[in-house]
């Protein structure tokens, strides 16, 4: 079993976080739904410092993946989304990430639609509450940071269509949710009938 260490970098991060001491390690399993679900901060800069050597030459790493996807106005200065002046993105670009994502992996895709985990024997709740909310929605991921307030990824699958949704900005989680399930709403009428869809707001 691989295990990731995690340094005393990654162990002081902010809260959302699994609360690890330095030293301790992290099977990749655990890493994957630890932040695909909990967005657990401290797993984020532990899983980078892992794969690029410092958290600083990862966000390169992953700038420079952006651009070859086609995320033209994204730029990654750490590993968690946590507030950094440098650190850009748009709806637009998080909407082709999310379309990339399902279509390149849809063989780990099932990361997403998960809403709780085990670790240590205790469960472990994630944050979007669209999971069950609304037939058909299978992930992405939810964020908030003060800057952009409220923000979700979103894909819904079902009956034949595909929908990748981004609301950013909302003020509360609860309008952020009620957006997204407006979006998916009017695009399902009859009167839409494109079987994939970008949306973002």
């Amino acid at each position: 079993v691989l295990l990731i260490p995690v340094s005393d970098n990654a162990a002081r991060q902010p809260p959302t976080k699994l609360r690890f001491r330095r030293g301790e390690t992290i099977d990749v399993e655990s890493a994957i739904r630890a932040i695909t679900v909990k967005s657990a901060n401290d797993v984020a800069v532990a899983v980078a410092e892992y794969l690029g050597g410092s958290e600083q030459a990862f966000a390169a790493m992953m700038t420079a993946k952006a651009r070859q996807i086609g995320m033209r106005s994204t730029v990654f200065r750490n590993a968690s989304g946590l507030p950094d002046a440098g650190q850009l993105t748009t709806a637009r670009d998080m909407a082709v990430l999310g379309t990339a994502l399902r279509a390149r992996f849809p063989q780990h895709f099932h990361y997403f639609s998960e809403s709780d985990f085990m670790f240590r024997g205790r469960l472990v709740r994630g944050h979007n509450d669209m999971l069950g909310r609304v037939r058909g929605v299978n992930g992405i991921k939810t964020g908030f940071i003060r800057a952009s307030g409220f923000n979700i990824v979103t894909s819904y699958d079902a009956d034949g269509r595909r929908l990748i949704l981004v609301v950013m900005g909302a003020d509360s989680a609860r309008q952020r949710n009620d957006h997204v399930e407006a979006l998916i709403q009017r695009n399902l009428s009859p009167a839409s009938n494109t079987t994939t869809r970008l949306l973002y707001a």
